[in-house]
């Protein structure tokens, strides 16, 4: 019995359950706020090294106060960084920038059943039926989201960007289930995430080579469908909201429910996502497409909560250490 989990009365988890949806929201803002800013004239990548650059200043004193976590977990810092920070968000802002933003995290969210796939066919590690039953629902579901009927109508690079963001998403969660041994304890999901911030804010200043960015664009408006926004404002959504408020109030969530419960409220991004692009920016999505994204939601949360942990003989178990991390430091 997870004694944890009895200590959690119902106050807490009320409290924890707000949290959790505060962050799903900020979370499923980001690709919203940030598709303006592209159609205004900025690179995919460029937005990518606003949004972690001034997130990874702002955490920056967390990572000092964490600063052991250098010397006892590096490729797990390591891993966050280039996979879950510049390689999820890179890959999903580019995405976003040709296919529309609900197709794209819906994509991403297949991420808990390319994990299993990963379990299955190159650990060689047994999954349940229900794992099987998720990996084959979101499958399913995605066959609705991306109209394969229609002949794949939507621009099929930004259909592989989004589905690169979902492999980064499994390199590191493959990298986090061997990010240290079990005697070193937990790492702290915070500090994680502020070096793994500064680490991504390092690579992508070498890969997106900021100072060929047009900064005037900053300064100008752009576009929310039809209706002008300081430019400016969005990027300072994006930082803040989306990214430093939206990470810690999902970690804090995680700590006063449980990383299962959390990664099931977690879900609810992708819904929000799509709601905010249809209201905000106008992309419809049609009746198949938006019950075939429900459906991926359904097999990634049969998934995820059917993903075994560290070390683990069992086909399903309830998380390691790491999970704690994982369901909430990868969102887009």
């Amino acid at each position: 019995m997870d004694t944890s989990e009895n200590t959690r009365g119902p106050r807490t988890r009320g409290v924890g359950l707000g949290l959790a949806l505060v962050s799903a929201l900020a979370f499923g803002g980001s690709g919203v706020a940030a598709k303006p800013l592209i159609e205004a004239g900025l690179g995919p990548l460029h937005v990518v090294w606003l949004r972690v650059a001034g997130a990874a200043l702002v955490m920056l004193p967390v990572a000092v106060r964490h600063r052991a976590l250098v010397r006892r977990r590096p490729a797990l810092l390591a891993g966050f960084g280039l996979l879950a920070v510049a390689g999820v968000q890179a890959c999903y802002f580019a995405a976003i920038s040709r296919v529309p933003v609900g197709v794209a995290l819906l994509i991403e969210y297949l991420a808990p059943a390319l994990v299993l796939g990963w379990v299955r066919f190159v650990q060689r590690r047994p999954v349940s039926r229900a794992a099987a039953l998720g990996v084959a629902l979101a499958a399913g579901g995605l066959a609705c989201v991306v109209e394969v009927w229609s002949g794949l109508g939507f621009d099929p690079l930004g259909l592989l960007l989004a589905l690169g963001a979902a492999c980064c998403q499994v390199g590191y969660f493959v990298l986090s289930d061997h990010g240290g041994d079990a005697g070193d304890g937990a790492p702290d999901p915070l500090g994680v995430i502020a070096y793994g911030l500064l680490i991504g804010a390092l690579v992508l200043t070498a890969v997106a080579r900021p100072w060929t960015m047009r900064w005037s664009v900053l300064a100008g408006p752009a576009d929310l469908d039809g209706t002008a926004v300081p430019a400016y404002a969005l990027l300072a959504w994006i930082v803040l909201v989306a990214t430093v408020a939206a990470y810690i109030t999902g970690v804090v969530s995680v700590r006063r429910l449980s990383p299962q419960v959390a990664g099931v409220v977690a879900c609810l991004e992708a819904v929000i996502a799509t709601v905010l692009a249809w209201v905000l920016l106008g992309e419809h999505l049609s009746l198949p497409q938006i019950l075939g994204g429900g459906v991926v939601l359904l097999g990634a949360f049969i998934a995820q909560s059917a993903t075994p942990a560290r070390g683990s003989a069992d086909p399903v178990a309830s998380g390691g250490p790491e999970r704690e991390l994982s369901a909430r430091g990868t969102a887009a």
